[in-house]
């Protein structure tokens, strides 16, 4: 088969809402486009409010302490910078997170989501085209559709893919084929992506995207199945150019 792009996904604000794109123009050093642009830090955050660039994933609202989070969809408008959540259980709401009084309300938006008893949401922090990645580098998460429908299989259940909150998922390759890609380079479409490392899952990936519910022990599936909690790799961008669903992917 053909290795090509099956589907593109961005998440501008960090944990809270997945996104999904026909197509995405890539820049060298860079994460996608509107991925990861802004992150809610929470009140036990180590970074200040007003403080722009990257930080470690622990500062912010995210899945893997906030199950809701997982539930949300975006709809990003890139001409007035604003982005629509929604969420099956809070009112559907429109920001611009740069602006001072629509970051409040998205901190307001997102409290009644989480455990009072841990960290609440703060403030927002901006990390533009870097992107708030988990990984230190700006990075493209590339996933592997067959390793989904391998993991799916072992846990006896499908498993929607935005558990994962992946930026291209593949298909055509063998499943868990996408670790021999690391230290390679891939032509996906016009952009050249060069793979670096694989990612290690936290319990986000447990949590269905639809209920805000962790209803699946993905992380003990990939360690009884296969001696890791690894899915996907994380490459970076070395030339950038257009990369959309249906592109043809050379390694």
């Amino acid at each position: 088969m053909t290795l090509r792009v099956t589907h593109l996904w961005r998440h501008p604000i960090k944990g809270c809402g997945v996104e999904a794109v026909e197509r995405s123009e890539l820049v060298a050093g860079a994460a996608m486009p509107w991925d990861r642009v802004w992150a809610v830090a929470h009140d036990g955050a180590r970074i200040q409010q007003g403080a722009d660039g990257w930080a470690s994933c622990a500062n912010f609202a995210r899945g893997a302490r906030t199950a809701e989070l997982m539930a949300i969809r975006a709809v990003t408008d890139e001409a007035a910078g604003q982005v629509t959540l929604s969420h099956p259980r809070r009112p559907e709401i429109t920001v611009d997170p740069d602006d001072a009084g629509d970051a409040a309300r998205l901190v307001a938006w997102l409290t009644p989501l989480c455990d009072p008893a841990r960290a609440l949401p703060a403030f927002v922090a901006r990390a533009g085209a870097r992107g708030m990645t988990d990984s230190d580098f700006p990075s493209i998460a590339v996933l592997n559709r067959a390793s989904l429908a391998a993991l799916a299989e072992r846990l006896g259940r499908p498993l929607a893919m935005e558990r994962f909150r992946g930026n291209v998922w593949l298909e055509g390759l063998a499943p868990w084929g996408e670790f021999d890609l690391v230290g390679r380079d891939l032509r996906v479409g016009g952009a050249l992506l060069r793979v670096r490392e694989r990612i290690t899952r936290c319990k986000a990936t447990t949590v269905n995207p639809e209920t805000g519910r962790s209803d699946a022990d993905t992380l003990g599936g990939l360690q009884a199945g296969w001696g890791h909690q690894d899915f996907g790799v994380y490459a970076e961008v070395v030339e950038g150019g257009t990369v959309a669903v249906g592109d043809t992917v050379a390694p």
